[in-house]
């Protein structure tokens, strides 16, 4: 009887290591065939790579879009304002300064641009973002485009700068984008049309001294679009492909105000950009839908490719180059 039930049980257990090897087998198959169509791709997007390099896409209108900027008072808020009211946009205007945003209606008034909207709102709070996002839909209509500009950038040793300091930091530079997305995001995934812009930094890509919570708030704004982007793009069906837009920027230092001590061994090489340039890039970029840009434009691909080098030499190289912030005296 113990001989049978051994003799029996010999059987199923071929059979078992049969299919396992046929499983194995087809899924090796299958994962080469994967391989390969992954190696195709990657020749595929490259070339195309090159090819938009030369051949930039068409830029899209942006006519009737109801565009919103946060931090539209002054600097590239303002110089994006009058660029997208060139598009014959219809153009939101948000900051805490009333009065610089004021400033900004009158000058596009003058300009002759009339579909301009102010109001004062502090990004920060949550539920005074979700109210003045209620009350534009209410007189205006639904955001299409949202520009998350506002933020700043006390320029201090880490232990010179206070945790309120920090907190403020944070809940301008970062908080303030989610209570923004918040508000308006959900409205354009359900008409599956829109675009996002963020500001980061090119201290959202390379840490800088004097400046540890601002390079940390703008590296959480990287990470948030990326993974947002990735976030609707996995979501993706054939059926219903989300058409909702990122773009990120990286500026380097910008003459808005902000940056009070910039110290630059090669001005020709990384000189302070001024707002009507770096606002230029960014429209430009968005109607074409690129993903991210850093302004200049080389700064990200360097970057992509110092990441390879040994991180000791990257060092003397910005030792070298000398360029960063120096602490401020007067905040």
């Amino acid at each position: 009887m113990i001989e049978n039930k051994k003799e029996s049980t010999h059987p199923p257990l071929k059979r078992y290591r049969s299919n396992s090897m046929g499983n194995s087998a087809a899924y090796a198959g299958l994962l080469l065939v994967e391989l390969i169509l992954l190696v195709i791709k990657f020749i595929y997007t490259t070339v195309e790579s090159i090819i938009r390099t030369f051949l930039p896409p068409l830029e899209k209108s942006l006519k009737d879009e109801i565009i919103l900027i946060t931090g539209a008072g002054h600097g590239i808020g303002r110089e994006l304002a009058l660029l997208f009211a060139i598009q014959n946009a219809i153009i939101v205007c948000w900051d805490l300064d009333e009065k610089g945003n004021n400033e900004t209606k009158q000058i596009l008034k003058i300009k002759g641009y009339k579909r301009v909207y102010t109001y004062k709102v502090d990004v920060s709070n949550r539920q005074e973002v979700l109210d003045a996002a209620a009350l534009v839909k209410q007189e205006v209509g639904s955001v299409s485009v949202l520009v998350n500009n506002a933020g700043i950038m006390p320029c201090r040793p880490l232990f010179s700068q206070s945790h309120e300091t920090i907190e403020k930091i944070f809940n301008v530079n970062v908080l303030a984008h989610f209570w923004a997305l918040e508000a308006f995001l959900p409205n354009m995934i359900e008409n599956n049309h829109g675009h996002v812009i963020a500001l980061s930094s090119m201290c959202g890509v390379i840490g800088l001294p004097n400046v540890v919570p601002y390079c940390a708030s703008k590296f959480a704004v990287r990470g948030l679009m990326e993974a947002l982007y990735e976030e609707l793009r996995v979501g993706d069906t054939k059926n219903n492909k989300s058409e909702i837009k990122f773009t990120t920027v990286y500026p380097i230092m910008v003459n808005t105000g902000l940056v009070k001590k910039p110290r630059n061994r090669f001005p020709f090489l990384l000189d302070m950009q001024s707002p009507e340039k770096v606002a230029n890039i960014i429209v430009k970029s968005m109607r074409r839908n690129y993903k991210e840009v850093s302004i200049p434009w080389m700064l990200m691909p360097l970057d992509r490719i110092s990441r390879l080098l040994p991180g000791k030499f990257i060092q003397n190289v910005k030792d070298f180059i000398d360029t960063g912030l120096d602490p401020h005296t007067d905040d």
